[in-house]
């Protein structure tokens, strides 16, 4: 009985084991390439599939999701004989499973010596200042070189992205002073200008305040003179309206002989030949005997000039 359970448990494995080899699981975005007796025979896709145990075998499987592949700095001389190192990312696919197993043994790093190859070529045609700015232009043609040729391994370079270009520390040395110096000047430019501005603009707030200044006066003045003459015309108008006699008009005249006198720079005064015509009408008002105008003689006196009085 020893043998026979023996060889029953050996054929209960090699079932187990047949099982196993012929339900082949493949998760989804991957494929899995068949070979029979070594030779290809089918890709096997996403989900449940039945191969034949101990004949059909799997080669390899292959993932379909879009791969990120970092490579590491790479020295490439630009044309003005500047050995710079750049870092390149390249975003790449596979499309056809069975081109990726047997096109090429590998070709992960047939993608990286592509790359190499292919940014020397490009860079080697470019100066150290263009390969700077020229980025967009260095990850089309990249991509244009390798999409092609990689193309029959059933792979597509979806992007190619430089990391990072690095010139020698003596070049970058060089360049930030440059770009020191050049601050510098942009710094002191733009402090010219807004002190220009500065100045530009205060002058023309003195000139509008001028203007506006002057305005001010001239209105001013105008309001005063015009005032003036409006009192002028009030007091004119008033005047006529009450109808002064002379008698009123002589006493108005003698009380305003005093504040001509008014001042410490005034030394002398005249008394003009009109004030004979003034006493006469105040001789009136007060009955002065013997004045003009009061029962006097009423022959005019010559008329002359009296003679300065000191005021002192």
């Amino acid at each position: 009985m020893q043998p026979i359970i023996i060889v029953l448990i050996i054929l209960v494995v090699l079932v187990f084991i047949a099982l196993i080899k012929t339900v082949q699981v493949i998760p989804q975005a991957s494929a899995a390439i068949v070979e029979r007796f070594g030779r290809y025979t089918r890709t096997l896709s996403a989900g449940l599939n039945i191969v034949v145990p101990f004949i059909d075998t799997i080669r390899n499987r292959i993932d379909l999701r879009e791969q990120v592949v970092p490579f590491p700095p790479q020295p490439v001389i630009t044309q003005d004989n500047l050995v710079v190192n750049i870092d390149t990312v390249i975003y790449y696919q596979v499309t056809d499973a069975r081109a990726a197993t047997y096109e090429v043994a590998s070709y992960i790093q047939a993608i990286e010596q592509l790359t190499v190859t292919t940014l020397r070529n490009i860079i080697g045609g470019m100066d150290l200042e263009r390969t700077l700015t020229s980025r967009e232009e260095i990850n089309a043609a990249l991509r244009g070189v390798l999409d092609e040729a990689t193309g029959k391994w059933g792979i597509r370079v979806n992007r190619v992205e430089l990391k990072a270009i690095e010139p020698p520390t003596s070049i970058q040395d060089s360049m930030e002073k440059q770009m020191r110096a050049d601050r510098d000047k942009r710094a002191a430019i733009l402090t010219a200008e807004g002190i220009r501005q500065s100045q530009i603009l205060t002058a023309e707030g003195e000139k509008q305040s001028s203007i506006l200044r002057a305005e001010g006066d001239a209105k001013a003045a105008a309001l005063r003179a015009e005032g003036e003459a409006q009192a002028i015309r009030t007091v004119f108008e008033s005047i006529h309206a009450g109808d002064p006699d002379q008698k009123l008009l002589a006493y108005q005249y003698l009380q305003m002989l005093p504040k001509i006198a008014e001042g410490d720079a005034n030394k002398l005064w005249i008394i003009p030949s009109e004030l004979n015509d003034a006493l006469k009408g105040l001789g009136g008002i007060v009955n002065i005997p013997g004045a003009p105008g009061n029962g006097g003689p009423t022959t005019p006196a010559p008329r002359r000039e009296s003679p300065p009085l000191d005021k002192n």
